[in-house]
């Protein structure tokens, strides 16, 4: 298995499948594992191996645009965000603070996220919807009171989110965000899961935004205040963490609402977060319609 290794959940014919990504093609896999119904099903059986290597040097079957895109993981049990994760995020606040003994997280629901190629929805209620592009771990092995040195082993492969926002509404309470980070649709997850095989992949990661082609974020991931290891390790204290859960690890400085006047989204918008070993998860901006 190779680290270029890239296995994907998609629409095809109204019927929801999963396959291994082969240049501009799929090769679908659904009805050669029965007994998965779905890509997270695989993930969480330990199988991803398995499906590689029963894709690999098979013709796909159809190509990218013919397929609709879906999260990898639809229905984890836990997606847990790192919130102001990077030094230069801490500063944008110009409140003073000094670095948090502890990191910030909060909980988002999967109706929250949609797929890559899918727009993402800015509703009629307020329109400051926001970018944070960002990596996200897939928990392949579960555990409680993980220790640091040891989580990578807990990690089965990784994605890319647009953890998007509606700034407004995290600020109706005192200390909750929650409720700014859950507008359905409103982020996104992929495009396609890539097998965690090597501690170079995070360690030496670069998470890029892009909105219409012009640079938003850039940074290195070994710049985190609470680096990946610590992220798992803090996580796992207080919950038991199970295979397919989604660890989202935090986004860099240049997020729209940061700029004076704030550069939020608006249809028609293109937004690229990418990070190359990964690849690019690619979404539109859209109303949300009656």
């Amino acid at each position: 298995m190779t680290t270029t290794a890239r296995l994907a959940a998609f629409r095809r014919d109204g019927a929801e499948r999963f396959g291994l990504v082969s240049g501009d093609g799929i090769v679908d896999l659904t009805d050669s594992f029965p007994q998965f119904s779905r890509l997270q099903d695989a993930v969480v059986a330990g199988a991803m191996n398995d499906l590689i290597a029963a894709g690999q040097g098979r013709a796909a079957d159809c190509g990218q645009g013919d397929v609709e895109f879906l999260i990898p993981i639809a229905r984890p049990e836990r997606i847990l965000c790192v919130g102001v994760n990077f030094p230069d995020r801490n500063a944008e606040y110009r409140d003073g603070s000094a670095q948090p003994t502890y990191m910030s997280l909060f909980p988002r629901f999967p109706s929250s996220f949609t797929g890559h190629g899918q727009p993402l929805i800015r509703p009629p209620e307020n329109h400051t919807l926001d970018y944070e592009g960002e990596v996200a771990v897939i928990i392949g092995k579960g555990g409680r009171r993980i220790a640091a040195r040891d989580a990578y082993d807990h990690i089965a492969a990784l994605t890319l989110c647009n953890e998007g926002t509606i700034r407004d509404w995290v600020r109706h309470a005192k200390f909750n965000v929650t409720q700014g980070k859950n507008w359905d649709r409103s982020g996104a997850i992929g495009p396609w899961l890539v097998p965690f095989t090597d501690p170079a992949q995070l360690d030496e990661a670069r998470i890029v935004t892009r909105v219409n082609g012009e640079l938003r974020q850039d940074d290195w991931l070994k710049n985190m205040m609470f680096p990946v290891r610590e992220e798992i390790a803090y996580i796992s204290t207080f919950t038991t963490l199970a295979p397919g859960d989604i660890v989202i690890t935090g986004t860099p400085t240049g997020a729209g609402a940061r700029f004076d006047p704030p550069r939020y989204l608006v249809p028609g918008d293109v937004v690229e977060v990418e990070s190359p070993g990964i690849g690019i998860l690619r979404n539109t901006v859209a109303d949300e319609w009656p």
